[in-house]
């Protein structure tokens, strides 16, 4: 039997409820505020970037169970790991599409 079918290695249900409801408002809010329109563009993607960061981490943290725990070492050092790469696999594409965008240009 493998260790990851211990009912220990699983988080309470608890932990699953506080999850789905931090991640229900962490959606509510973003789509309530571009939908009222009564913030400027700059504002809203503030709001949608923020409210982004905080659901990744409640679903890293509520269902995923990631934690900094030094046991958990090797899960986190692949966390980064994925993370930068794709941190430098988006940031790669957008500077390409910016010049291509700009090399595009007619006039």
């Amino acid at each position: 039997m493998s260790s990851s079918s211990q009912p220990s290695d699983h988080g309470s249900v608890k932990s699953y409820v506080t999850g789905l409801i931090l991640s229900l408002v962490l959606t509510v809010i973003p789509f309530g505020a571009v939908m009222l329109g009564s913030f400027s563009l700059p504002v809203n993607v503030g709001i949608i970037v923020v409210t982004a960061i905080l659901q990744i981490l409640v679903q890293l943290v509520m269902f995923m169970h990631l934690d900094f725990k030094t046991e958990e070492g090797w899960n986190m050092l692949s966390f980064v790991f994925t993370v930068s790469i794709l941190a430098l696999v988006v940031g790669g594409s957008l500077w390409i599409m910016q010049h291509l965008h700009l090399n595009m240009m007619i006039g």
